[in-house]
């Protein structure tokens, strides 16, 4: 396209034109013009000279109304439009008549031409596509000065060129025009000495001319030069090409292209250029993408990847992308489809999967959607319903043949829906999108999406939402948490922000923030985010239903098997067979890197089963469903936590319950084998169980379970003493005194009480400490438990000893001792002889010290106790090594872990403190 004499001869009125007409019809900011005319450092007057610059423009375009732009494809060969000044900046108007312009005439033209290639009207498409190349005249936007954004419109603007000169070679391929283009296409390869489509081409050209041998030279030097610069072997699509030229293929061979059928199905007369009786079947076209997709790009690249085929790979032919509902499956794979548009060149088109109620299409009909959707043939339900899939699995693969077809089966049920439309001819690839992972899809790639990360997610809020949004990052942050990262979600959340103008995001977040109406919120004209939650749960049977809807009286985010077996009521092996059917139809999440596995659900998913559980528990009026789940929940752990505590500190539990053991009747097995779930790790097992132990003291107690309520705060109280986890040890012991005293449980107060003492003492919290251990010991003696007296006496004297009362602590260790002794209590006796070695260590008795720490050491071996036994050791260790002419010294490790800092030892010493006899 030539320049013409009424296009403006100033260069930065040319470029303020051009940057006016690659934006026609929208408002052009003032700045962003200044920025594209003078960059990052323009003068003070650039606002007023912008202005004379418009001024001039609107003369130019007002003179007979036919300036011309310049030589571009996008600008007009005609102007005429109206320069108006709309805030912030400038509009250019076009007239109506579009065709008299260069850019809507090329983008028309390139639209028509790739609906004709996919109807394989390849003569037609020649046309129409050679017509829009016309409208060429060099690169585009020469001649003009460029800024940031006419370079990025030069480049794209020449990019599309390439894609529509690409497209118009392919199309003369199909109708045999090898020789004409043999020598074009050796010009192009000259000029674009590293663009393997083009190559491609000159390759496929050369040999169906008979220079086979030319066309392997291509190769070759098409290879060295992409070695040379860029360290890379041609793809794989060009080393088959290469590999079938060496064979001579016969399917390289040129082969007249079909007949275009006519709308009345009979072949089409005249010639093969005559497009004045052109076919209007229905095109295998995908529908336009959803506005507003944000990420996904490891995802997308990887759907590339696969589809084109991995180094040295051939391609897959199956993609299937799988994920919970809303997780944006069919937005990633139509974006992926569009994507793909050079791989699969006749044609890319979508079926959904689901008829008009949301039920699964048969086998059957699924190949008849195929089918009408890809060839024009129109079975209707009738022909659908009776004939057989297999028939018209083989119609599908006849409109397939010798073409190159991308499928994207939306929402895929099961395998066997779509099995007799497998496997997907040669050069054709389906990529399917379902629930369920399509595991038993033989030579399949597998691609499952999670969430969106955090970012994305706040990302496709501003996207959606715009402004509002913009304005309070920390609510956009909440939102996208509170929508669990869930695209529809978001996308629910966005469009609830847009329908309300008088609402901010901070008051979304707060409308989220509550479970119980959550789902409810994310609800916004046909965008339903329950709904669509709600068909995963719908299509489970019954037994999944259920174990979706008790699972979430699970105490923590994620839980093992034996926790299912519990709220299921039924032995490991068929709950955790039920867990990983809730895992596969994506209602439930296995958590990374659990051994045994670990399941949680996803935060809305949760709310969901949530809801449905308590309108279950609504219609049973009593609840009794939910209170005998969460009953044997509570055994569960109380007998897992008791076998673990028996490892963990054996002999601190001294009320003669076995470790691990419930004698409810008809338990599950989980209950009574500790040593197959804790194993010889009673630790890790607290560490991992902690939180949801916790949670269960809470649902005990709000269920009314007092005695579960103090025993499973019980059996969890030497964790959180050897973890220091006081809060938790604090809050679970105020529930079970709590549950103890509705029950008026004596036994059950004083050992809450004795418990809630040592808490005290390790706080530091002297005075609060000799309370509990005063009505401890006093709960103690009235129901005759020694044992719980005499440790009581040690909590005291453990108190006198941090305050240098040795005297009364002596006499007070001495006194447990002897009723331990008594009452056989191995590890109180443990206990009270330690705290006489360190009076006597405090006293600077160094050898009778000595001997007591042996005697607990020795006692705690037999014990079994790993923790008490290695701190005597440390203790002895740390005695010997003390000078005898030097002080004990003031920092003394009372406890296994536990270090009191004390006064200097008083300078008169009383008598020696007794040892353990025996």
């Amino acid at each position: 396209m030539s320049m013409s004499p009424r296009t403006p001869s100033a260069a930065k009125p040319r470029a303020l034109l051009a940057t006016l007409l690659v934006r026609v019809g929208e408002v052009v900011p003032a700045h962003s013009l200044i920025d594209e005319l003078w960059g990052t450092e323009p003068p003070r007057t650039a606002t007023t000279t912008l202005q004379v610059y418009v001024s001039q423009l609107r003369k130019v375009l007002a003179e007979d109304g036919t300036t011309p732009g310049p030589a571009t494809p996008p600008p007009a060969a005609h102007p005429g439009g109206l320069l108006l000044t709309r805030a912030p900046g400038y509009l250019l108007q076009l007239p109506d008549k579009e065709n008299e312009f260069d850019l809507p005439r090329f983008e028309r033209l390139r639209t028509d031409g790739r609906t004709a290639y996919q109807q394989r009207d390849f003569s037609h498409a020649s046309v129409l596509l050679h017509r829009a190349l016309d409208l060429w005249a060099g690169p585009a936007l020469s001649g003009i000065p460029h800024g940031v954004r006419l370079e990025s419109a030069a480049i794209r603007l020449d990019e599309l060129r390439m894609e529509v000169l690409e497209q118009r070679i392919v199309a003369d391929l199909r109708l045999g025009r090898h020789q004409e283009l043999a020598g074009e296409l050796l010009a192009l390869a000259n000029e674009h000495p590293l663009r393997e489509t083009l190559h491609g081409h000159l390759m496929v050209a050369l040999y169906r001319t008979g220079r086979g041998s030319d066309a392997l030279r291509v190769y070759g030097r098409l290879r060295h030069s992409l070695v040379e610069e860029l360290g890379v072997e041609p793809g794989p699509g060009l080393a088959r090409l290469h590999e079938r030229v060496l064979r001579r293929d016969p399917s390289l061979d040129w082969r007249p292209p079909r007949p275009v059928p006519a709308p009345d199905g009979r072949p089409e007369r005249g010639t093969p250029g005559d497009t004045a009786r052109r076919p209007a079947p229905t095109p295998p076209v995908l529908p336009a993408e959803a506005p507003g997709f944000v990420g996904r790009h490891e995802e997308l690249a990887y759907g590339e990847r696969v589809l084109r085929g991995r180094t040295g790979q051939n391609p897959v032919r199956i993609l299937a992308v799988s994920g919970r509902a809303g997780v944006g499956k069919s937005a990633l794979a139509l974006r992926l489809a569009h994507r793909m548009g050079e791989l699969f060149p006749d044609g890319r088109l979508l079926v959904n999967l689901r008829g008009a109620q949301g039920r699964p299409l048969t086998p059957a009909q699924a190949a008849a959607a195929v089918l009408r959707r890809l060839s024009g043939d129109t079975p209707g339900d009738r022909t659908a319903a009776s004939a057989d899939a297999t028939e018209l699995a083989a119609r599908v693969r006849q409109a397939l043949h010798n073409r190159r077809v991308l499928l994207v089966l939306d929402d895929v049920s099961a395998e066997e829906q779509i099995r007799p439309l497998l496997p997907p001819t040669e050069g054709s690839a389906i990529v399917l999108t379902g629930r369920r992972t399509a595991a038993a899809l033989d030579g399949a790639e597998h691609l499952v999406l999670g969430a969106v990360r955090p970012d994305e997610a706040v990302e496709l809020l501003l996207t959606a939402a715009g402004e509002r949004i913009t304005d309070d990052p920390a609510a956009a942050a909440e939102i996208a948490r509170l929508c669990g990262y869930l695209p529809l979600a978001l996308r629910v959340a966005a469009a609830a922000l847009t329908a309300r103008p008088h609402t901010t995001a901070a008051a979304l977040a707060e409308r989220l923030r509550d479970e119980r109406t959550r789902l409810g919120v994310l609800r916004e004209g046909d965008l339903d985010l329950r709904t669509s939650l709600l068909t995963g749960y719908q299509e489970a049977g019954p037994a999944q239903q259920r174990a979706f809807r008790l699972l979430t009286l699970a105490p923590a985010q994620d839980f093992a098997g034996w926790t299912a077996a519990a709220l299921l009521d039924t032995g490991p092996a068929a709950a955790e067979e039920l867990a990983e059917e809730l895992v596969r139809a994506q209602l439930l999440e296995a958590r990374p890197g659990g051994r045994p596995p670990r399941y949680g659900f996803h935060s809305l998913l949760r709310v969901l089963a949530v809801e449905l559980r308590e309108a279950e528990t609504a219609r049973e009026r009593d609840g009794g469903r939910t209170r005998r789940a969460v009953e044997r929940l509570c055994h569960a752990y109380l007998a897992l936590a008791r076998y673990a505590d028996g490892r963990l500190a054996p002999g601190r539990d001294w009320r003669g319950r076995p470790p691990g053991r419930e004698a409810r009747p008809g338990a599950p097995a989980v209950l009574a084998d500790g040593a197959s779930v804790v194993g010889e790790g009673p630790l890790r097992w607290f560490q991992d169980e902690a939180t949801g132990l916790v949670e269960a003291v809470r649902q005990a107690h709000a269920a009314g379970l007092w005695r579960l309520v103090w025993e499973l705060a019980d059996s969890a109280t030497g964790y959180f003493h050897a973890c220091a986890a006081w809060d938790e040890w604090e809050e679970t012991h105020r529930l079970a005194l709590d549950a103890a005293l509705r029950a008026g449980d004596t036994a059950a107060e004083a050992a809450v009480r004795y418990s809630l003492g040592g808490l005290a003492w390790q706080r530091r919290e002297a005075h609060r400490a000799l309370a509990h251990y005063t009505t401890a010991q006093h709960c103690f003696d009235r129901v005759r438990d020694r044992i719980g007296s005499a440790r009581c006496r040690i909590g005291v004297a453990d108190i006198l000893l941090g305050q240098d009362r040795l005297g009364p602590a002596a006499r007070r260790y001495g006194r447990a001792l002897a009723l331990c002794t008594a009452a056989r209590d191995l590890w109180g006796g443990v206990a009270a002889l330690n705290g006489l070695a360190l009076v006597n260590l405090r006293l600077g008795r160094r050898e009778t010290a000595m001997g007591q720490l042996a005697q607990c050491r020795r006692a705690a071996e037999r014990l079994g106790d790993r923790r008490w036994a290695e701190y005597t050791r440390r203790t002895e260790a740390r005695v010997a090594a003390t000078s005898v002419r030097r002080p004990a010294a003031q920092a003394v490790e009372v406890r296994p872990g536990m270090w009191l800092i004390g006064s200097p030892p008083p300078s008169r010493l009383p008598a020696p403190a007794p040892a353990l006899a025996g």
